[in-house]
């Protein structure tokens, strides 16, 4: 019986030790996955899109204005946006200057003519920049890194 009861012994030991590196390996591995998770939410993000324009397209600064997009900061502390750039998939690039966005505060891009506050910036446009049936609308900080996009339709 003792050798049964020694091979037991080492059985549960060598099961044992197995769980121990088996959790040991999981456990970074876990934590390492929240983290990758935490860091894919931006802390300012592209929040909605009004693409359409409400009423009649007529190229009127009230109607480019009535198309937006809204950023919004998800931290509670303010972030500059000084050198960030908005573009759409044609290429039209809005250049953000010395513009703070509070902590969970949000701003509109107005495609027209206006007067910045620090809830609209407006980005002097004669035409229309989003597509009402498909685009995307990508947001990049001041090093040129992809902060965040949203897509809307499908592109040809």
């Amino acid at each position: 019986m003792s050798s049964a009861s020694s091979s037991v012994r080492r059985v549960a030991a060598t099961v044992l030790a197995a769980g121990a590196i088996v959790s040991a390996a999981a456990l970074p591995a876990a934590a390492h996955d929240g983290d990758r998770h935490h860091q894919q939410r931006p802390r300012v993000e592209i929040s909605r899109v009004q693409a359409d324009s409400p009423g009649r397209e007529d190229r009127s600064n009230r109607s480019l204005n009535g198309e937006w997009v809204e950023i919004r900061n998800t931290t509670r502390n303010p972030v500059n946006l000084r050198g960030w750039t908005l573009r759409d998939s044609d290429g039209n690039r809005y250049r953000f200057d010395n513009v703070r966005i509070g902590g969970r505060d949000t701003i509109r891009i107005h495609s027209g003519h206006g007067r910045d506050t620090r809830t609209d910036l407006f980005q002097d446009r004669r035409d229309y920049v989003w597509d009402n049936h498909s685009d995307t609308a990508t947001l990049r900080d001041d090093r040129g890194r992809t902060v965040d996009t949203k897509t809307w339709g499908r592109r040809r």
